[in-house]
């Protein structure tokens, strides 16, 4: 029988002077050693249960490394585990996509996942998101852990009645709590959102420019990297692009990656970029690429009427597919037309001449209206976004937002609310090899914003291009097709 201590006897014992009020505790139950030593036994045993059923993999290791060690002894266990690893090693080299999938994401993702939960209720009730109710701490509940080299992505479930801005609120103290440089709140569903925590910055270095491939997507053209370590994927067939960003903030690493990326569905006549550029030293450079494959006009005028033009083929190709097909597929007899417009700000806002500002307003208006379905795409690049310079910047669903000068520039390139979801792109930093090609890019798919940097195209880069351009013309000769990618 447990002995129990009543409250007047704890009283006395912690109330030496006689005189005191006494201070009444509730009874003391002494539980013998012998009923605290199967309880715990038995909470090893559970938790042993448990891990045999959770790591299926792991627990056949053990036994086939034990059932060697005892058939053939330590040498040959120390062989096979010697030739395990080499195996993993030929793997991580040879298939490095595969590896990372399979083995080195998942070990990272548990790794990761004992360190979040090793401080989890620690930086939870520090940072007051613990509630407490009826007298008792709850905790949100920490679910899985994506995890990359960069960034790791846990999932959180919350306490009832919280919401997804009470973790924004404290997304410095969770950053900290948990050693990242970062924390990004990402909605999830009803109950749920997901912690970014940034550990490593991947776009710190300069990005050079990636291999012209021989297949092309124009829903998914490679121009860069994400914040994750993942490539930077940039859609312009159905949509429109708007890049918005201060003088030298790196505009012309995005345009000129978009074009490196599509330049094999250019070679094979599925695609064809009509070339604006008003300062005559951007796109100018490689403009034997435009001749080529598309046209290239300088002058406002000339802008202007380019511009015009496109209009004009876009009313035509929606009259002949009137009424037989509702998307464009790119063919050669009807390719995709990408209208490139650098430094559309002069164009609609500063140019002296109010009749070639009203012109090139209405037929950009005209083409970010109408144009997606019938296979055109303007991608517009200014620095200036306020609503008097660009009045139909909500026409592009797709929207990159690099260095900017003032934070409210942030909401106005991105949409409202976007600087607090986590596009910082007002503190992009100014020196070249750090913020050059840094951006925030918000989808029309998807309201959060991603950090991004897109890739450096050198002048060789562009030279080499355009060279390619001669060469083909010289020669008479085709590349070959963009494949059936080019067409999605």
């Amino acid at each position: 029988m447990r002995r129990v201590v009543t409250g007047e006897e704890l009283a006395q014992l912690r109330n030496p002077d006689p005189f005191a009020i006494p201070a009444w505790r509730s009874p003391i139950y002494r539980t013998p050693a012998w009923i605290v030593v199967l309880v715990q036994l038995g909470r090893l045993i559970a938790w042993l249960i448990r891990l045999v059923f959770r790591h299926p993999l792991a627990d056949l290791a053990i036994t086939i490394t034990a059932v060697v060690w005892l058939q053939a002894g330590w040498l040959t266990v120390a062989g096979l585990a010697a030739s395990f690893i080499a195996a993993l090693a030929v793997w991580r080299w040879r298939w490095p996509g595969s590896f990372g999938r399979l083995v080195a994401g998942p070990a990272r993702g548990r790794w990761r996942a004992w360190h979040y939960r090793r401080h989890w209720a620690a930086v939870m009730t520090i940072g007051r998101l613990a509630p407490a109710y009826q007298g008792r701490i709850l905790l949100p509940v920490l679910g899985k852990v994506r995890s990359t080299p960069y960034v790791d992505r846990v999932a959180v479930r919350l306490v009832s009645g919280q919401c997804a801005a009470d973790f924004a609120a404290r997304a410095e103290n969770l950053a900290h709590g948990f050693g990242a440089m970062l924390c990004r709140v990402r909605c999830a569903k009803a109950g749920r959102l997901v912690l970014e925590f940034v550990r490593r910055d991947a776009l710190a270095a300069i990005i050079p420019a990636l291999p012209i491939g021989a297949h092309v997507n124009l829903r998914a053209l490679a121009i860069g990297r994400r914040e994750d370590g993942s490539v930077w994927l940039v859609r312009l067939h159905g949509t429109h692009l708007l890049v918005a960003g201060a003088s030298g903030a790196g505009k012309g690493s995005v345009l000129w990656s978009l074009i490196r990326a599509m330049f094999a569905a250019m070679a094979a006549g599925l695609v064809r970029v009509w070339a604006a550029d008003p300062k005559l030293m951007e796109l100018a450079y490689g403009r034997a690429i435009f001749d080529r494959y598309g046209r290239y006009a300088a002058d406002p005028a000339a802008i202007a009427a380019m511009l015009e033009d496109a209009v004009t083929a876009m009313q035509q190709r929606a009259a002949a597919f009137a009424g037989k097909q509702r998307d464009h597929t790119p063919t050669v007899g009807n390719p995709f037309i990408v209208v490139l417009v650098d430094e559309v700000a002069f164009l609609t806002a500063y140019h002296p001449e109010r009749a070639i500002r009203d012109r090139v307003k209405a037929a950009l208006a005209t083409l970010t209206t109408q144009g997606r379905a019938a296979g055109f795409c303007v991608v517009a690049a200014l620095q200036d976004p306020r609503k008097e310079v660009m009045s139909i910047r909500n026409l592009y669903p797709d929207r990159i937002a690099m260095r900017l000068d003032e934070p409210d520039q942030v909401d106005m390139v991105l949409g409202d609310g976007a600087r607090d979801r986590g596009a910082l792109a007002d503190l992009i930093a100014a020196d070249p090899a750090t913020g050059a090609g840094v951006a925030y890019v918000r989808l029309e798919a998807d309201p959060d914003p991603a950090r991004v940097r897109a890739t450096w195209v050198a002048d060789p880069d562009i030279r080499a291009m355009a060279d390619a351009c001669a060469r083909i013309e010289d020669l008479g000769l085709e590349l070959p097709t963009a494949g059936a990618g080019a067409a999605a």
